[in-house]
């Protein structure tokens, strides 16, 4: 069925160099206009993702490279952001959006990038060499508004007309029919080992479709799908690929909890005290007393051989530097 349209319906999709829509950039930016005469019009943008504030190419997060496929040097030739941005301004004027999951990531990372621009033109306004380009860009972006298009996001109707749930999943995996005294606990429990049974014998094999197969195995099957392993079970602590707890919220996202203890160990206090589960504050203390008594065997232990011929080079001259 062809769509029903009042007005141009913006269709777009991004790649970038990461997950983290504060400090990641767009790599690629496509667009598919959908016109109420039925016209459909296409344009992609491969872009230099670029950090105004240190004057420097964003790198690629290899993780997000083994997805989309870009590397660094794929983009050295292309445009930055600010430069396509006239254009994409002008997809965008008078439309509608709508994307796939676009609302929790694309949406909110293109108006990212278009608050950079916006945010690096008001800064050279006050250079007579660059106000002139700067206001230009300000006026073009002026009517950008990402707040107020309409935005239709195909997962949210997908996961709303076929529900995600345990009923959904045993009509699929189980025969067809509902089970009975669904959302009994008992009901709800034998439901899904049949599911997971179910699920086993339909992935024994791959098919056109679906290539991938389930191994009956716990350790594998406890993998499928998992997000990154927290050190507490709110989520508010995580191990990243160094292994090290990292906090996963708040104005110091991203840092290493060793790193908070030796630069703001009162934030350990503000944990405890706060509104958090008390598993959280549990994981807190641990690593907090983990970290104390490490500082205490540092302290407390020999000086190594090259430690001590350091002191005897720094202290025997009687210069103290």
């Amino acid at each position: 069925m062809e769509l029903n349209l009042t007005r141009p319906l913006l269709f777009f999709d991004i790649e970038s160099t990461g997950l983290n829509i504060a400090t990641d950039g767009i790599i690629e930016l496509s667009f598919v206009k959908a016109m109420p005469d039925g016209e459909v019009k296409v344009k992609t943008w491969k872009i230099k993702p670029w950090d105004f504030r240190n004057h420097r190419v964003i790198p690629i997060n290899p993780s997000a490279s083994e997805v989309n496929g870009v590397k660094d040097e794929d983009l050295v030739d292309c445009p930055k952001f600010i430069e396509v941005l006239p254009e994409v301004a002008g997809w965008l004027s008078g439309s509608d959006l709508a994307g796939f999951n676009s609302t929790k990531f694309d949406l909110p990372m293109l108006a990212e990038e278009i608050e950079r621009v916006r945010d690096y033109c008001q800064t050279r306004l006050s250079d007579p060499k660059a106000h002139d380009k700067a206001a230009e860009m300000l006026r073009c972006i002026e009517g950008i508004d990402l707040h107020e298009s309409r935005m239709v996001d195909v997962q949210n109707i997908y996961h709303h007309m076929e529900p995600r749930n345990l009923r959904a999943a045993y009509r699929f995996y189980c025969g067809g029919k509902d089970f009975e005294n669904a959302h009994t606990a008992e009901a709800d429990t034998l439901a899904t080992y049949e599911v997971l049974k179910a699920q086993l014998d339909r992935y024994q094999a791959p098919t056109e479709y679906q290539q991938e197969v389930l191994k009956n195995d716990v350790d594998a099957l406890s993998k499928i799908g998992a997000r990154a392993r927290n050190v507490d079970f709110a989520g508010r602590l995580y191990y990243n690929d160094d292994g090290e707890p990292t906090i996963s919220f708040g104005k110091h996202k991203g840092r290493t909890a060793r790193e908070i203890w030796e630069s703001e160990p009162s934030y350990f206090a503000w944990i405890e005290n706060g509104d958090f589960t008390l598993d959280t504050k549990r994981q807190f203390a641990r690593l907090k007393q983990r970290f104390q008594k490490e500082r205490k065997e540092a302290l407390n232990r020999p000086a190594t051989a090259d430690e001590l011929a350091g002191l005897a080079s720094k202290w025997g001259s009687g210069k103290l530097f």
